[in-house]
C-alpha cells in the first residue's frame, strides 16, 4: 500500500471498531497489534484493519475520521460490508 492520507477501521479483539488516521495503514496495523498503538486497542488485541479510505490531504482524511468517529455502528459495519465487496470485485 503507498504511503499517503488515510482514515482506517480496525475490528478489536471484542468486536468493537476503532477509526483512525495513518500514512500507511498497515504500518500503524502492526503497531496497534504491537501493543504500541492506541490505549483503547492495547486492551483489544488483536485487532483487523477491515476498511480504509485515502485521501490527498491530511486535513481531509482526519474531518472523514471524525465524521466515521460520529457513525453509528450499524453505519460503520455498512461500510466495512461494502468495502469487502467492492475490494472483492478488484481482485
Amino acid at each position: 500500500m503507498e504511503k499517503g492520507h488515510y482514515t482506517y477501521m480496525l475490528r478489536c479483539a471484542d468486536n468493537t471498531i476503532y477509526s483512525g488516521y495513518a500514512v500507511d495503514p498497515i504500518a500503524r496495523l502492526e503497531t496497534h497489534n504491537s501493543g504500541k498503538g492506541a490505549k483503547y486497542t492495547r486492551a483489544r488485541l488483536p485487532v483487523k484493519l477491515v476498511y480504509y479510505e485515502k485521501f490527498d490531504t491530511k486535513s481531509e482524511a482526519l474531518r472523514r475520521e471524525i465524521e466515521l468517529k460520529k457513525l453509528k455502528r450499524v453505519e460503520k459495519e455498512k461500510l466495512i460490508n461494502s468495502f469487502y465487496i467492492n475490494f472483492k470485485v478488484f481482485v
